[in-house]
């Protein structure tokens, strides 16, 4: 009897040993990016998964690549049917490369539509087709402008009654004239300081109705003339390395060579970790518009994380995205891994976030949530079609190159280019 009994307690140990080995067995999820910084918010949010389900665990097997090769080597796994990964990070410039004919991207509308009356829908409209939502954004990426408030006052300007652009040219003309800076900086190789001036006029640089390039339209001409204007006067300088994201550009903001910078809210990390000694100078701002009532932001940049067909296991990674990416707490780690304006828009005003502690709380002169509670309702999103990867290198490649450096006649050099984008 004794002997039996050892036996079935030995039995009883291994099977709930078999039990517990088999439930801490991890599925793995394999998951591709081109933004290392983008592995620090899923790793903390895996972990937060596998204590709150512990009964579906997960291992994150992730792969860090450069920007044009994963989304090539990410274009070819899905045309070949093999070798993708089960999740993936998708930049919007690339994103409509993976919506042609039919995606081999799986639908997010399990997830996506229950969430939809709580987050900035136009951050996962970005992503979808035929009312299919194939991605989700990190970010709402409202557009902002950061003035070196320190400059400023020394230059006997309030960057808070800059309201319009005339406002802004004027304040520039007269911090030209203190400091013997330029009052701003302009992108020869991307998009950032030029699309707002465009957004707030209701234009874009795809025609919202058919997604076709807009390079020649009025509102791109008169955005480019108003920066060609400020270039000439010295009020606008070019940026160093072509852009605000160039290490040039970053030595000479951090010296104190400019008064401000126009780039979205996601650009705050830039500032805290590559422009240290600017730290308690530098203020956010709502953007200055052309006239009173424009919409004085707009949704810029992006990346949407994707669930391609060839995953393991589709629903669970579709729920581990969805655990990131759009409930509360994800979106309180958006903000606190990442310091993104995160879009759901219920936690803008948690105390947590607003009164925090964090690099970007002690970095900032102003509250950045004050400035998203005030623009929240004037964040348009931009146009997406197959021509926007196009039609950005062209303004990229050529368009501000002409514009800028050449001072080329708009009438003529616009319907040129925008000729060109196929």
């Amino acid at each position: 009897m004794k002997k039996l009994l050892v036996a079935i307690l030995c039995l009883t140990m291994f099977l709930s040993m078999a039990s517990a080995a088999s439930a801490a067995e991890a599925n793995v999820i394999e998951f591709w990016t081109f933004a290392e910084s983008h592995v620090d918010l899923y790793k903390v949010m895996a972990e937060k998964w596998n204590a709150e389900f512990p009964d579906k665990p997960i291992e994150l097997s992730v792969s860090v690549m450069p920007y044009d090769d994963m989304h090539n080597k990410l274009l070819i796994a899905l045309q070949s049917g093999e070798g993708a990964p089960d999740m993936v990070d998708i930049e919007i410039g690339k994103f409509a490369n993976f919506l042609k004919g039919e995606p081999q991207l799986l639908p997010l509308n399990r997830v996506v539509e229950p969430e939809l009356d709580n987050i900035v829908r136009s951050r996962v409209d970005i992503y979808s087709k035929d009312g299919n939502f194939y991605g989700i954004c990190f970010h709402v990426g409202a557009a902002v402008i950061y003035y070196n408030d320190a400059l400023l006052k020394e230059a006997g300007i309030d960057y808070t009654t800059i309201k319009t652009w005339d406002d802004y040219a004027q304040a520039g003309a007269k911090f030209l004239e203190a400091t013997g800076k330029p009052f701003g900086t302009v992108e020869t190789t991307d998009l950032w300081h030029f699309e707002p001036l465009v957004f707030s006029q209701g234009g874009d640089i795809l025609n919202k109705e058919d997604g076709t390039p807009n390079i020649d339209s009025p509102e791109v001409k008169k955005a480019l003339a108003f920066n060609q204007d400020l270039i000439q006067k010295g009020i606008l300088a070019l940026a160093p390395g072509g852009n605000h994201h160039a290490e040039e550009y970053y030595g000479m903001m951090n010296a104190g060579s400019y008064g401000s910078v126009i780039m979205p809210m996601w650009y705050m990390n830039r500032f805290t970790d590559y422009m240290p000694d600017l730290s308690k100078q530098i203020a956010i701002a709502p953007l200055p518009v052309w006239e009173e009532g424009q919409p004085r932001s707009v949704g810029l940049g992006g990346t949407g994380t994707a669930v391609t067909n060839q995953a393991t296991n589709p629903d669970l990674t579709m729920d581990f995205l969805a655990y990131t990416k759009l409930s509360k707490e994800g979106n309180v780690q958006v903000w606190k891994v990442l310091g993104f304006d995160p879009i759901r828009s219920e936690v803008w005003s948690m105390p947590e976030l607003r009164d925090g502690d964090t690099k970007f709380h002690q970095y900032y002169v102003n509250n950045p949530f004050d400035v998203l509670m005030e623009i929240k309702d004037e964040i348009p999103a931009i146009t997406v079609s197959e021509f926007l990867p196009p039609t950005s290198d062209a303004l990229k490649n050529n368009v501000f190159f002409r514009a800028y450096e050449e001072m080329a006649d708009l009438d003529t050099m616009l319907p040129e280019e925008n000729a060109k984008v196929k």
